[in-house]
């Protein structure tokens, strides 16, 4: 009974983000991420390391908004850097810096928003610079969450890691372009005057937390040289075959087209594939989703199944397939040696649960570090709102410099927002998220 009342929540909070985005919707002069030069890379940039900046601009301090209203900060940068694919050639993508008032330059916190989309027009940075009116409704709204990050005085930014060619669902992809991009707000220190040293931190939810997850797992290898203090992911998704299977006929159907698409940006042999299964009556519907962002892609394919576009049911085991779908699947390359904190819904109807309870059990017996909340009331978009005040309350103690007790922890909660200390964060978030869409300064010492 629990698990369809919070089936029914989450439809209707998902229509919500649907209608609320028809309302804000507004024109916008640039309706292409292809018409902002800034995201043209320069001449010789594949000579240069990965993380370096190539481009550079400060933002108006208005520029960045919520549901059209601006948001007021100290300061915003956007950075076009180097970058590494999934297949180890050098690509170009952006990252947003966020300086609020009375800022910290000792923390960093590198936030990974839901773009869930394989269109470059969705990207971070391009929404928060334009609005980017429909488009642009789920980063938004997260901008609210760094709202109450910037409040307590700590930098902000956040990637577009799924690099210029959109690659969503490519782990490799989103962990290089992480990764990257802090090394490129780390060097930044001249304008933006971030330590070079920062305490730095991590935190993503959903597809946030693919890229987050793949931050932490390919750090030791492909930037030793950072150090982060902590990480924290919500709703991980591990295995991408899996979460395809699960949001099949469901709210969130829109996914599997997104996700799949997101894969053939990387992967050109697979296009090639998925191109030769799908019916030739289908094809304009399927390829629509590679111009639309998360939250159309929700209302344009709500409760459809991919087996109605594809030539054969078993399309996800073709050799081709198989081999990237295994190589998307996160826990196979180095432990993190990060300490994390991970929070998932058990009843999760768009990321299954189980492969996230995998993962963490091989990450720990590989010598991990890891706090593991199990959330018993709430799904996917119910524990995005709720779970975040234990996040943030995660990232309050690392950079506080709370112990970290080696090792793993597991402990299940009936629901996260009833968790000590946890709602009095999440009433302060939601006081920082009204300051921020009513234009009070975003900071410390501003209230």
């Amino acid at each position: 009974m629990g698990y369809s009342i919070g089936r029914y929540i989450a439809v209707i909070l998902c229509l919500c983000l649907v209608m609320i985005s028809v309302v804000q919707a507004a024109p916008h002069k640039n309706s292409a991420i292809s018409e902002d030069s800034f995201y043209n890379p320069p001449a010789g940039f594949e000579k240069e390391a990965p993380g370096k900046i190539l481009r550079t601009r400060r933002l108006d301090k208005k520029s960045l908004s919520a549901f059209l209203l601006p948001q007021n900060i100290d300061n915003a940068y956007q950075f076009l850097y180097r970058t590494t694919d999934a297949l180890g050639k050098p690509i170009t993508t952006a990252t947003t810096l966020i300086v609020p008032h009375n800022a910290d330059p000792s923390k960093l916190v590198t936030y990974q928003v839901m773009m869930d989309s394989p269109s470059p027009s969705c990207a971070p940075s391009y929404v928060l610079k334009t609005g980017a009116g429909l488009k642009g409704v789920i980063t938004q709204a997260e901008l609210l969450f760094m709202d109450s990050l910037l409040e307590r005085g700590w930098y902000v930014n956040t990637a577009d890691y799924e690099g210029s060619n959109a690659a969503f669902t490519v782990g490799a992809m989103a962990g290089h372009g992480v990764l990257d991009a802090v090394r490129a707000v780390l060097s930044s220190g001249n304008q933006t005057k971030l330590k070079a040293d920062a305490d730095t931190q991590l935190w993503g939810y959903s597809g946030g937390a693919l890229a987050t997850g793949w931050a932490v797992q390919l750090q030791p290898s492909y930037a030793p040289e950072l150090k982060f203090i902590g990480a924290a992911l919500g709703g991980l998704p591990v295995d991408l075959n899996k979460t395809l299977n699960a949001v099949g006929g469901g709210p969130f159907a829109g996914l599997a087209p997104s996700g799949i698409i997101g894969l053939t940006n990387q992967y050109p042999e697979l296009a090639t594939y998925v191109d030769s299964i799908i019916k030739p009556e289908k094809k304009k519907a399927f390829y629509k989703a590679k111009d639309l962002c998360l939250t159309r892609l929700v209302l344009n394919y709500a409760f459809q199944n991919m087996d109605d576009y594809v030539t054969r049911p078993d399309y996800t085991n073709a050799p081709v397939a198989k081999k990237i779908l295994e190589a998307s699947v996160l826990g196979r390359g180095d432990t993190p040696k990060v300490p994390l904190f991970m929070y998932h819904a058990k009843h999760d109807e768009v990321v299954p649960y189980s492969p996230a309870a995998d993962v963490y059990k091989k990450w720990c017996k590989n010598g991990a570090t890891i706090e593991f909340v199990k959330d018993e009331a709430s799904e996917h978009i119910i524990l995005f709102i709720t779970g975040a005040a234990n996040a943030i309350m995660y990232l309050e103690d690392r950079f506080k410099g709370a112990a970290v007790h080696a090792g793993c922890s597991a402990r299940t909660t009936i629901t996260s927002l009833l968790d000590p200390g946890a709602l009095g964060v999440f009433g302060k978030a939601v006081l920082d998220a009204l300051l921020g869409l009513l234009g009070g300064p975003l900071g410390p010492g501003n209230l």
